[in-house]
């Protein structure tokens, strides 16, 4: 009887007890990759702010960094705000609407041009912008000509090639619009743990929300977003592939820690009142602050440190200037995912690869 390496892991796992907190898992890991940074990426600038008000406390953080992101707006068409809607009826693993208003307000004396609210589910995303009340910005915001779309009905996308778990390449669908130059893209994250990739933010939801499913009704239905879930280290490689595509267009990264989810993340976790918001230009950067603020191991996630090797953000904090509040402030210990133990494999050597040759 044969038993895959994946069976094999998946059933070890259940015969574990493992504490899902920080310490206890370090030791198991001696060959872990390096927490570097791109030696053509200079110093980045990060906005961390704590407040009792979700909305004002992200456009404070965006208005921290205002001299940063003024020459990027400046010559764009329209702003795309992506939103994280992983989920279409939980709030707490969704973007919040208020949070929408505070990137809004941010952009209203700043920004003549339309706004696009853009979404790639993984459910329907039409029903997400309804379950959290996205439209009432809409009159709220009039001179900004705010309009929603749902990327999967628009159907507009460029491809690229990942790789699959046996290592061929498979080919996926990105959003066209969150690669339009014309736009300004704004990734609206959040705080939370993951099930795969130990936690995701700005980064991660833009990468995972890019790809393209069936619109409603079409048949038959197909999703692009479940070639990501390939492997556990081919995930995090295909994540870096998809980022590299994207970071060109990348406009500003808000993270929104007002009350974040810690546990059996991204969907079923629990939430932590950490009552902070991050924002910065380098997405990378923004995602490494998050992780402090998290209390998370920075060397944990794969597609982060893949992300700054190939040039794309700063990830190495010693080159980060945390503007604002103060980390250790702020700084709380999330609860991690069961699978935490699991995730961790995409670190170290590859064992079951053939020999190798010539």
């Amino acid at each position: 009887m044969s038993c895959s390496r994946r069976h094999f892991l998946q059933t070890a796992g259940t015969g574990l007890v493992i504490a899902n907190r920080l310490l206890p898992i370090q030791p198991l890991y001696a060959l872990t990759p390096p927490v570097t940074a791109s030696p053509t990426v200079g110093r980045s600038r990060v906005a961390l702010v704590q407040g009792e008000n979700r909305r004002k406390n992200i456009t404070s953080a965006l208005t921290a960094i205002d001299d940063q992101i003024q020459p990027r707006l400046k010559g764009k068409k329209y702003v795309i705000i992506k939103p994280n809607n992983v989920s279409t009826n939980n709030q707490l693993a969704s973007t919040h609407v208020d949070a929408l208003r505070g990137i809004l307000d941010y952009l209203a004396p700043r920004f003549n041009g339309p706004v696009v609210i853009a979404e790639s589910s993984a459910e329907q995303t039409l029903e997400g912008f309804e379950s959290f009340h996205y439209a009432a910005v809409i009159p709220e915001y009039r001179p900004q000509q705010v309009r929603l779309v749902d990327l999967n009905q628009e159907a507009r996308y460029q491809a690229i090639q990942l790789v699959d778990y046996d290592l061929h390449p498979v080919r996926v669908r990105l959003a066209a619009r969150l690669l339009d130059p014309e736009a300004f893209v704004i990734s609206a994250a959040i705080l939370k743990t993951h099930d795969t990739v130990v936690a995701t933010m700005a980064v991660k939801n833009m990468v995972l929300g890019s790809p393209l499913h069936s619109a409603p009704g079409e048949k038959p239905e197909w999703s692009d977003k479940e070639k990501y879930h390939s492997g556990i280290r081919q995930t995090h490689y295909n994540m870096l592939l998809t980022a590299q595509k994207l970071q060109p267009n990348w406009g500003v990264a808000v993270i929104d820690g007002f009350e974040g989810m810690e546990g059996q993340g991204p969907t079923q976790g629990t939430p932590v009142p950490s009552r902070i918001a991050l924002a910065s230009t380098d997405f990378v950067a923004a995602d490494r602050v998050g992780l402090e603020t998290m209390g998370i191991k920075a060397d944990w996630i794969g597609y982060l440190q893949y992300c700054a090797q190939a040039g794309l953000g700063q990830y190495d904090l010693a080159k980060i200037d945390v503007q604002g509040a103060a980390i250790a402030e702020v700084r709380r210990s999330y609860k991690m995912h069961g699978d935490l133990k699991l995730q961790l494999d995409w670190m170290g050597p590859l064992t079951h690869l053939p020999p190798k040759l010539g």
